[in-house]
C-alpha cells in the first residue's frame, strides 16, 4: 500500500506540472484571459491513482499524447485543458483535427498574393468540400492582360539579333522541309531540320511576347475612334506578327523602331474597315482624315470655320468635292435618338415619309376608281373588256394587242379597231367632261 500511495503522489504531481505546461504553452502562442490554475479533479485522481496500481502490477498503460499547442488557433481556458489531459482518447481526436488544421494552413499559405479562393463549407463540421484557386483573376480584362504581358523581361539588342538568327534559320529550315518527301524527312537531316523549324518557333514566341507592351503603348493613342481598346490590342498584335517575319536584323536597327510601322499600320487600317457602321473604302478614309486635320489647323488660324473654297485651295480640289468628302465624313445617327429633356419623341419622328399617301389623294384616287368605272359601264362589255386589259386597269400590267385577241378569239387588227373606236367614244364631251377635274 505504500507502494501505491507513492505511486499516486507521483501520477498526481505529473499531472499537475503537465497542466501548468500546457496552460502556459497555451497562453504564449494564443492571447486569453489568465485564469489561476485549479486543482486536479476527483475523476483525475481516480485515474492517476488506478495507473499507479497498475504500474506496481507490472503493467504499462501508454501516456495519452500531448496536444501541439502551436497549431491552436483559439486558447481554451486552464480548466477545460485539466479535463483533456486525463482524457486521451480527446486527446487523439484532437491531434487528428490539428493535423487536417496544418494541411490547410499549408496550402492556403502555398498560394500567391491576390489569388481568388473559392470555397464550399458544411456548416455542421466547418470541413471544405470543394475549394479552387484562380491566381491573379480579376474583373478587368485589360489588367489581367497587362500583368501577364509584363511578366516577360524586354530584350536588348544583341538578345534581338539571337532571336532573329533564329527565326531566320527556322524559315529557312521550313522551306526545305516542304520540298522534301516523307521519307526523306525520317531520316537524319530531316529531323534535324525539324529541331532547327522547332526552335526558329519557339524564338518567334518569345520575341512576340517580349514586345506585347509596345503593342499596349502604341494602342493607347488611337483609343476612343470607334474600337474598343482590347480590339485594338488585338490588331496591333497581327502587325506585330507580321514584323516579326520581316525584321531584318542585318540592318542594324532595333526590332521597336522597324515594329513600329507595321503595328501602326494594322491598327489603322482595322479603324478604317471596322470603326464606322457604314464602311468607307481605305483610301477615301485617308482624305477625310486629312480633310479633318487641315480643317482644325485653319481653324486655329483663322478664328472660325473654314469655307469649302478656303479648303480646296489647301487640299487641291475643288470646292464641290470638299463638300463630298465632308458628307462622307458624317457618322450616321439612330432614329431612335430621344429628342427634348423628356425623350417623349425620337428624332425619326420629324423625318417625311415620302412614300405615306396623302389623305386628299387618297379621297381622290378612289373618286377616280369610282368615275372610271361608271364610265366603262356606259361601253359594252367587249369595248370595256379591251379597254381594261389594254390599259391595265383591272390588275395593273397592260396587255398587249395579240394577247388580248388571244383572250376574245380574234385578230390584232380586229381588237386595235375596237381599241380606236371605243377611245373615240370616250373623248367626247359627254363622257370626258366627268374626268377632266381629275386632270388639273
Amino acid at each position: 500500500m505504500r507502494g501505491v500511495r507513492m505511486a499516486t503522489r507521483t501520477k498526481i504531481e505529473q499531472t499537475e506540472e503537465s497542466t501548468v505546461s500546457a496552460t502556459e504553452v497555451s497562453d504564449a502562442v494564443a492571447p486569453a484571459p489568465k485564469v489561476a490554475a485549479k486543482k486536479p479533479t476527483k475523476s483525475a485522481l481516480a485515474k492517476a491513482a488506478a495507473a499507479a496500481a497498475a504500474e506496481t502490477n507490472g503493467e504499462e498503460k501508454p501516456a495519452p499524447r500531448k496536444r501541439a499547442a502551436s497549431t491552436k488557433a483559439k486558447a481554451k481556458p486552464a480548466s477545460d485543458e485539466h479535463d483533456e489531459a486525463a482524457r486521451g482518447d480527446d486527446a487523439d481526436a484532437d491531434d487528428d483535427s490539428d493535423e487536417a488544421k496544418k494541411k490547410r494552413a499549408a496550402s492556403a499559405e502555398a498560394l500567391p498574393s491576390g489569388a481568388l479562393v473559392l470555397s464550399l463549407v458544411d456548416d455542421d463540421d466547418e470541413v471544405p468540400v470543394y475549394s479552387s484557386a484562380i491566381t491573379g483573376a480579376t474583373a478587368d480584362p485589360v489588367k489581367d492582360y497587362l500583368k501577364q504581358i509584363g511578366k516577360v523581361a524586354l530584350l536588348n539588342a544583341a538578345e534581338e539579333v539571337e532571336l532573329a538568327m533564329r527565326i531566320e534559320a527556322g524559315l529557312f529550315a521550313e522551306d526545305k522541309m516542304s520540298q522534301m518527301s516523307d521519307a526523306e524527312k525520317k531520316s537524319a537531316l530531316g529531323r534535324e531540320l525539324m529541331w532547327v523549324a522547332k526552335d526558329g518557333a519557339r524564338a518567334k514566341s518569345h520575341l512576340l511576347g517580349a514586345n506585347l507592351r509596345l503593342v499596349v503603348s502604341l494602342a493607347k493613342r488611337y483609343t476612343g475612334r470607334g474600337m474598343q481598346f482590347l480590339d485594338l490590342i488585338q490588331e496591333g498584335n497581327l502587325g506585330l506578327i507580321r514584323a516579326v517575319e520581316k525584321f531584318d536584323y542585318t540592318k542594324g536597327f532595333k526590332f521597336s523602331t522597324y515594329a513600329t510601322w507595321w503595328i501602326r499600320q494594322a491598327i489603322t487600317r482595322a479603324m478604317a474597315d471596322q470603326a464606322r457602321t457604314i464602311r468607307i473604302p481605305v483610301h477615301m478614309v485617308e482624305v477625310i482624315n486629312k480633310l479633318a486635320r487641315v480643317q482644325r489647323q485653319m481653324l486655329q488660324d483663322l478664328g472660325r470655320e473654314p469655307t469649302p473654297e478656303e479648303l480646296s485651295r489647301e487640299l487641291d480640289m475643288t470646292p464641290e468635292k470638299v463638300v463630298e468628302v465632308q458628307k462622307y465624313g458624317r457618322e450616321p445617327i439612330s432614329l431612335h435618338t430621344p429628342l427634348g429633356e423628356d425623350g417623349d419623341s425620337e428624332f425619326g419622328d420629324l423625318i417625311e415619309d415620302t412614300e405615306a399617301v396623302v389623305p386628299a389623294d387618297a379621297v381622290g384616287f378612289t373618286m377616280l376608281q369610282k368615275q372610271l368605272e361608271s364610265l366603262l359601264d356606259s361601253l359594252s362589255e367587249r369595248e370595256a373588256g379591251v379597254i381594261r386589259m389594254r390599259f391595265g386597269l383591272g390588275d395593273g400590267m397592260p396587255k398587249t394587242l395579240d394577247q388580248i385577241g388571244d383572250t376574245f378569239g380574234v385578230t390584232r387588227e380586229r381588237i386595235r379597231q375596237i381599241e380606236s373606236k371605243t377611245m373615240a367614244k370616250l373623248r367626247h364631251p359627254s363622257r370626258s367632261q366627268s374626268l377632266r377635274d381629275y386632270l388639273e
